[in-house]
Formats: C-alpha cells, structure tokens, sequence
C-alpha cells in the first residue's frame, strides 16, 4: 500500500499509534520521540520488528541521518580521515524551558499534553526530547551504541517553573571500545547558547554539527584546534534540508518499495537519551541493558486515557510536580 501516517502527536502515545498503524498495515512515518521510558522502549522494539515483518516503511524524525552534509562527513569518518574516533562532545545550550502554573478552567491532562516537552510522561522530558538529535547523530558517527552513562544535573536558581526538568545536565556516555561522549545541556536565559555536536580522532578532528544546528556545516580539521588553517574538507553551500530530504526517502522507499524501517534505530536513540536522564535523576551510573529492563513505567495504561480521564501526573498541594531526587530515589526518577 502507497498508504502513509504522519505522527507528530505527544510521545507518549507514539506507541499506541504506532500499534494501531501496524494493525492497519499503514506506513509510518513518528516524530522524536518515539518512547520516554524502558518498558515503552521494550514496546516499541517489538513493534519495529512487527512492522518489519509486514514489510511497512518507517521513519523517524531523526532528520540528521538524512542530511546529506552530514552524510558525506560519516562517509570521511568512516574511511579513517579523522583517524579512529576517541572522543566525542556536544552542547544543547539554550533559553529556559520552564512551564508555569496550570491556569484555572483547563484539566492537568490536557495542560500537560499541551506543554508535553515539561513532564517526563508526555515526552521524557527536555533532556530527550529536545537533545536525542545530538546523542543519535554522535552515536551514528561513532558507528555504535553507548553501553553505560553517568551524569549530574540540577536546579540552580528558583524560577517560576513548576515542571519536571532540571535545568542543567553533564552526561558522560560510554561506548563499548571505552570511547567517551560529553554532553551538555543547559535549560537557562542569560547564558551562551549552543547546539553542535564534534569528534576528535587519533589524526584530526570534525564538526559534526556547527553552533545552530541547521544547516549542519560539518567539516574537518588536522590536529585537534578547530584552527581555520587545519581545516581538511567542508561540504560545499548550499546544504539540501534534512527535514526534506527525510520526507523524499520515506516516499521513494514507498514508492519503489525499498526496504526501509527506522523504527529500531529511533527507539535505541531514544533509550541512549533516558539512559541519560536517569543517571542523572537518579546519582548512578545506568547501563544499557539496565535501563532498557528498567520497571518503571511514567503512564500505564495511557493507551486507555480518554479527554475526561486524570492526568497519569499530579501536581502537589503547592501546585509544583513530583521531580527527580538524586540519591535519596536511586531507582526511580520520581
């Protein structure tokens, strides 16, 4: 069937669409986010390999592997132009994400799925939903995915947000060769903004993303300076938009049908993203297979919700919503 569902809806339901297409045999393309915990990660794994089976074409809205800048870039990488990749870093640094009180007349549930990027439920949070793009594109480069992370976060000023999210996160990634990725977000006005993501080798160095994010500008570099003189290749102007190039590769593989299934890729991307949170939500130090076993669920039954149903979250007497206690919560982010 040339039959084709876009999904732009609240992660948190992507798994019970995603099933529903599946059942009505319809290729599908989801938005990022596609799970927010480990059993929606198992979920959605299954799901994948149930869509494969019936041959439909997936896709996710993970538009930087479409890229075709940074799609020449892997291709330098992988022929050994930066030599093997030993460390990896990249920056989601911007403006507050802060959500303020719910106003009167308005339920939780749809206060919630209307600022769904504030509350781990909806989204899992800022942390993945907004910045699975720079863990993803640093997992492709680095051609694997991590196996364990440790990292911090915190609230570092009083604000008038009452939502879930820190307002500050380091994460240190592990990849099975020992190699490290160090990620930085920050959720703050007033401080230096930046979105790229870089590699440092045993020969040279890359941008993978330059401050911004789009157009990616990826280019590389002797040594590792980031010095004008050093630089090796860029990809030449003008860059083809990846949010374009998504869509057009989706519709070929409809159309000649190709194989094409992103369904396992997003959902590992995903789950490399709350591996991420949760060492930081919770003061330890998350492996792979832990989190991807991991019991804690944000919404069950949120396939069952209807408009009048309460929120799977609920705000305290003062109004505020329960968050993460590093230490005092180690196995489980709330």
């Amino acid at each position: 069937t040339g039959d084709l569902v876009v999904d732009a809806a609240v992660p948190g339901f992507r798994w019970v669409h995603f099933s529903y297409a599946i059942e009505k045999g319809i290729n599908y393309f989801m938005e990022k986010s596609v799970a927010v915990d480990g059993p929606t990660c198992r979920r959605m794994l299954e799901l994948a390999r149930k869509s494969a089976e019936k041959n439909l074409k997936v896709a996710v809205g993970l538009q930087t592997r479409h890229c075709r800048s940074r799609q020449a870039l892997l291709a330098r990488i992988q022929s050994g132009e930066i030599g093997d990749v030993i460390s990896m870093r990249a920056y989601g640094l911007g403006g507050s994400h802060g959500t303020a009180r719910k106003p009167e007349g308005m339920s939780e549930l749809l206060w919630q799925i209307q600022n769904f990027s504030r509350f781990f439920w909806t989204s899992g949070g800022g942390f993945c939903d907004y910045y699975v793009h720079q863990v993803d594109e640093c997992c492709w480069m680095k051609g694997a995915w991590p196996t364990s992370v440790q990292a911090v976060g915190a609230r570092h000023y009083p604000t008038n947000g009452v939502d879930q999210n820190l307002d500050a996160y380091a994460a240190e990634y592990t990849f099975p060769d020992g190699t490290k990725l160090h990620f930085y977000v920050r959720m703050m006005p007033g401080c230096h903004n930046e979105n790229a993501s870089y590699a440092h080798g045993t020969k040279g160095c890359a941008v993978i993303t330059a401050p911004g994010f789009l157009p990616g500008r990826p280019r590389t570099y002797q040594g590792q300076s980031f010095a004008a003189d050093k630089k090796t290749w860029s990809f030449p102007p003008p860059e083809p938009s990846p949010y374009q190039m998504e869509m057009n590769d989706l519709v070929e593989a409809i159309r000649q049908d190709k194989p094409y299934n992103e369904a396992e890729n997003g959902t590992m991307a995903c789950l490399a993203a709350i591996m991420g949170r949760m060492a930081a939500h919770t003061g330890r130090i998350v492996t792979r297979d832990e989190m991807l076993n991991h019991k804690q669920e944000f919404a069950p039954g949120v396939d069952k919700l209807t408009l009048d149903s309460p929120s799977p979250l609920r705000a305290g007497a003062d109004g505020t919503y329960p968050g993460p206690q590093p230490g005092l919560l180690t196995d489980r982010e709330y």
